[in-house]
This record gives C-alpha cells, sequence and structure tokens, in this order.
C-alpha cells in the first residue's frame, strides 16, 4: 500500500513539474502583469488610507489649537 501510494505521489508530482515547465514566456509575462497589478491596487489602497489618516489628525490638531487661542482671547 505505501508503494503505491508513493508512486502515485511521485507520478503526481512529475505532472505538476512538466506543467510548470510547459509555459510559455507569454503566460510567464501576463503572470507578472497580474501580479504586479495587485501590488499597485495593495499600494494604492494602503497610500489612500494612511493619507486619509494623516490629514484627519492634522485637522484634529489644527481644532484644538484654534480652541486654545480662543480661550486665551475671551475676555474674564
Amino acid at each position: 500500500m505505501k508503494k503505491l501510494i508513493a508512486i502515485a505521489l511521485l507520478a503526481f508530482g512529475a505532472t505538476v513539474f512538466a506543467q510548470d515547465t510547459d509555459k510559455s514566456a507569454k503566460q510567464d509575462v501576463k503572470d507578472a502583469g497580474h501580479s504586479t497589478k495587485e501590488a499597485t491596487k495593495k499600494t494604492a489602497h494602503k497610500t489612500k488610507k494612511e493619507t486619509k489618516k494623516g490629514v484627519n489628525k492634522g485637522a484634529e490638531k489644527t481644532q484644538e489649537g484654534a480652541q486654545k487661542v480662543q480661550d486665551k482671547t475671551q475676555p474674564q
């Protein structure tokens, strides 16, 4: 039984390996393009998110500073 499983795994592995080596250069370029597209989308999403966080944090600090100035300039 163990020999049968080992033979099946070897045959399956050889088939998978043979399929990988048969890829054409055109398919490799397509795969690279898809990978680049996904990486670009991920980077753009993170950049947008971090920029939004930074702008909001800056707006909060500006509001805090304006409130402090307003408190100091009110007549007592």
